[in-house]
């Protein structure tokens, strides 16, 4: 795997030095830039806006990229998984962020008849309540992807064109977004289609934020309602775990955020009962 990703970095790299060599071409041709260009520009990204995206000194392909696709968190046990992300840590830190966010996370949860520790347990699972939520730029983690990684590049390729898309209409750097490998961004975690498609301007600003609790929280609600959530009837144990599976594929990733927001639910109730 790894000497694979190797050789494919190294062709792609000397594709693109024999087209910038070229002297008929009077910039560097980038194929990823070449391969969504005219999605992009059906989308109503200007091509300016991609040439200037495309020529930034801080491209990158990240040989790491692949090594984690190929070992996945949803891939280990559920002991395994249930030890990343059900811990005594993440359970405190929760209710001290419950604490500080109630107001809030109420309107929230309220307004979209959602249970309010759903929402907070994803958000401790998607970004540890917002202290871990960036490794690499969302544009280099899909640049990565298209590159060099032929089976996930289809994806990938779309996931940009949103990406960029999102950028230019809200006027957004590109490089200057960070989040996970696979390209996922902000406190909760969305990829970029799912940005553009369930993103929530909540506190009425004009925007849409991947960095501020209100619009995060609401965007969180306004996904698992859109994906089958029972509104305001929590009880509904089987449409609940259905709503979570759509915001990751991973049966895992669903038990563990049912089981940390039993526990945030338990230790912010005993919480309360001290007070």
């Amino acid at each position: 795997m790894d000497r694979l990703i190797k050789q494919l970095t190294f062709i792609y790299l000397i594709i693109t030095y024999v087209y910038a060599a070229d002297s008929s071409f009077s910039e560097t041709v980038d194929r990823v830039y070449e391969e969504i260009q005219l999605i992009a520009i059906e989308k109503g990204v200007p091509d300016s806006f991609l040439k200037k995206t495309f020529s930034n000194e801080n491209i990158e392909i990240h040989s790491v990229i692949p090594e984690r696709f190929a070992r996945p968190y949803e891939k280990k046990t559920w002991d395994e998984y249930k030890k990343l992300f059900v811990t005594t840590t993440r359970i405190n830190n929760g209710a001290v962020f419950y604490n500080k966010n109630r107001n809030e996370l109420e309107k929230v949860a309220t307004h979209y008849g959602i249970d309010p520790f759903l929402v907070l347990s994803i958000i401790g699972v998607e970004s540890n309540y917002g202290s871990h939520h960036k490794e690499f730029t969302v544009f280099n983690s899909l640049y990565t992807q298209i590159a060099v990684m032929p089976k996930r590049a289809r994806w990938a390729k779309t996931e940009m064109v949103e990406f960029l898309s999102y950028c230019y209409q809200d006027s957004v750097p590109p490089h200057s977004v960070f989040g996970s490998y696979a390209g996922a961004f902000g406190y909760g975690q969305f990829i970029p289609s799912s940005f553009n498609n369930f993103a929530v301007d909540f506190d009425k600003d004009g925007v849409r934020h991947a960095y501020t609790w209100p619009d995060v929280m609401a965007s969180i609600a306004n996904y698992l309602l859109k994906n089958g959530y029972p509104k305001n009837d929590y009880s509904n144990s089987k449409k609940v775990y259905k709503s979570v599976y759509a915001y990751n594929h991973s049966d895992n990733y669903v038990k563990a955020v049912l089981e940390l927001r039993d526990e945030l639910k338990k230790a912010i109730g005993s919480k309360f009962e001290e007070q």
